[in-house]
């Protein structure tokens, strides 16, 4: 859940050099649920790995550099060629679209994934304690 006060309608420029912020399958599904009952343009293009074990979200360049949110990694791309325009095929190889570009054409905004990831490992460890 986006928490009270933050403004989810900030728009996030395209990615022509994004970043990527990858998190397990699992709690990157999750978020991917969160972001898209959020209101404004809460998610943008994800990735996900030929073995389905991690999702990577785009984000915008730099975030890499102030990434701190447990169980993910950020890897800054700094104009290496991780780029969504245009994007007929993933930009990782042994990778496909979860959401492509044209579905989600902006990063998403780092703030609004750090939110709806924590929500999502809160969701799994209740889950996960009801067994």
């Amino acid at each position: 859940m986006v928490e009270a006060g933050m403004d989810t309608s900030v728009s996030v420029p395209p990615c022509d050099a994004c970043d990527v912020v990858t998190v397990p399958t699992r709690q990157g599904l999750e978020a991917v649920d969160i972001l898209r009952r959020g209101a404004g343009d809460g998610v943008g293009p994800v990735l996900h790995d030929g073995g389905c074990d991690t999702l990577g979200f785009l984000v915008p360049p730099g975030t890499a550099a102030a990434w701190d949110v447990p169980g993910s990694t950020c890897t800054e791309t700094d104009g290496r060629g991780l780029s969504i325009v245009p994007a007929p095929e993933p930009p990782v190889e042994g990778s496909a679209w979860l959401l492509p570009p044209g579905e989600a054409d902006l990063a998403t905004d780092p703030a609004v994934l750090r939110a709806a990831l924590g929500e999502a490992a809160r969701l799994i460890r209740a889950a996960d304690s009801c067994r």
